[in-house]
């Protein structure tokens, strides 16, 4: 799941880097370089050899020929950026996107959508083998959807320069810079174009450095905004935000630098919740603008589908659901299932997921709120008896919580993974435990970036 998988459009810096800096830096030579790459590493760079040594180079495609310069040179491995592309790959396309070449967004926007599913899923098989000596025994068909206008969610990052001047719209590549953006095609209609009408607007308010990121997030029916600021915002300032919403019927959220509160501020009446809804289960699941929700709502639901699919949920179940969130997977399952268990170690989304069962009609779930890295047996909640089990944990994966899962015996489990690496460590010690990884796949929650959802089946070995 990934609370939260660095919600704007921007992948973390921290992914980005990931095993990048384990070598002495050396001499960056001036010279441009020509070679052909051999394949895409895992986080979309095409992977070079010049004399023997691995070169990373950042805008090329496997089987091309490519002009370089170096960027950055290891003792190990050097790294470099495409300059000229001389042979194109057949796989090649023009990115729709004006910013694709400083937003740290969207890294693979000029691979087709077909090659970037086989990337993805080839991945998967690699490290599913490489970190657990794992193999599926059946590979499932990639969940795919709309690459263009599918992100629901986004944070939007702020930039002052010494005069005071405000850069609104996402992290350039590798940098704290940030990019203005005029126009996001990946995200949903009516968020696209918001980034240069937000950064008028701040740079019409006398207190605008009280203002750090803003929040974006769009529901069924509305869409919010939230500004978090580190002091009070001066009354003209405030007066502009609200004018701003109001005549966009944008709902507008203040989050205060002091503790945790955000709080809705117009409209100032009605629920204070976005939705949407999953109508392959007649249900609308609530939140508030700041829990956590997949961005992606269409590949989302078909997630949520073929969960249940692969569960075979029956009316005889008892399913424990462990990060559950707001009730994404539970509620569904709870219209199939005798009884649901929802355990979250967020305890404002467990409150919104009691409040979208009772919303929903359903009373045959029931939400607790548990600190899921330690050990859950003793609590009660752990001892009324699972035939079958979900987890969709953080990137950091669930190795401790996989051992726990084990002793309750589950003839299913599905695992919904946003790390390849942590869910095939844990796939091998389920292995160890009994399970055989029975069905596994991709979900292409974030098209145009080599961040990989997946989901997986594992059953009993002696099922």
């Amino acid at each position: 799941m990934g609370r939260e998988r660095g919600d704007g459009v921007v992948m973390s810096r921290q992914r980005r880097n990931f095993g990048r800096k384990t070598t002495r830096s050396v001499k960056v030579p001036s010279a441009l370089v020509e070679a052909t790459i051999e394949k895409l590493s895992h986080d979309g760079r095409g992977i070079a050899r010049v004399n023997g040594k691995t070169t990373f180079v950042e805008g090329s495609l496997a089987g091309e020929m490519v002009e370089f310069a170096y960027t950055q040179c290891h003792s190990r491995y050097d790294e470099a950026k495409v300059t000229r592309i001389l042979t194109p790959s057949v796989n090649r396309v023009i990115p729709r996107c004006e910013h694709v070449s400083t937003c740290g967004g969207c890294s693979l926007q000029h691979l087709n959508s077909e090659a970037q599913i086989q990337l993805k899923q080839s991945t998967l098989m690699e490290q599913l083998a490489h970190f657990g000596d794992v193999t599926p025994e059946h590979l499932l068909v990639p969940i795919e959807g709309g690459d263009f206008g599918y992100r629901r969610k986004a944070r939007l990052a702020i930039k002052y320069s010494a005069k005071g001047n405000a850069t609104v719209g996402f992290r350039a590549k590798s940098s704290s810079q940030v990019v203005a953006i005029s126009h996001c095609p990946v995200l949903v209609e009516g968020l696209g174009d918001i980034a240069a009408a937000l950064e008028r607007l701040i740079n019409g308010l006398t207190g605008r450095k009280m203002i750090s990121h803003i929040d974006a997030v769009q529901g069924d029916s509305a869409t919010a905004l939230v500004f978090r600021h580190v002091k009070d915002l001066p009354n003209d300032d405030f007066q502009a935000l609200l004018s701003f919403c109001q005549e966009r019927q944008l709902h507008l959220y203040l989050q205060p630098d002091k503790g945790n509160t955000t709080y809705r501020v117009w409209p100032e009446i009605g629920d204070e919740r976005l939705s949407f809804f999953l109508a392959e289960y007649d249900l609308e699941i609530r939140f508030h603008p700041m829990d956590f929700i997949q961005v992606n709502g269409s590949n989302n639901a078909r997630m949520v589908q073929q969960a249940v699919d692969l569960l075979e949920v029956k009316e005889t179940d008892r399913v424990l659901d462990l990060f559950c969130g707001v009730g994404n997977f539970t509620l569904p399952i709870a219209r199939l299932a005798e009884k649901v268990v929802g355990v979250e170690g967020n305890d404002a989304m467990v409150a919104q997921a009691k409040e979208n069962a009772f919303h929903n009609s359903l009373s045959n779930v029931e939400f607790h709120g548990t600190d899921l890295s330690n050990p859950f047996k003793r609590h009660k909640w752990a001892k009324q008896g699972f035939n079958k089990v979900l987890i969709d944990p953080p990137r950091a994966g669930a190795l401790e919580i996989v051992k726990n899962i084990a002793d309750l015996a589950p003839e299913k489990i599905v695992y919904v993974s946003c790390n390849p690496a942590t869910l095939a460590r844990d796939a091998g010690e389920l292995n160890k435990l009994g399970y055989r990884m029975v069905k596994a796949g991709v979900v292409d929650m974030f098209p145009h970036t080599t961040h990989i959802e997946s989901i997986v089946l594992f059953e009993q070995s002696s099922k």
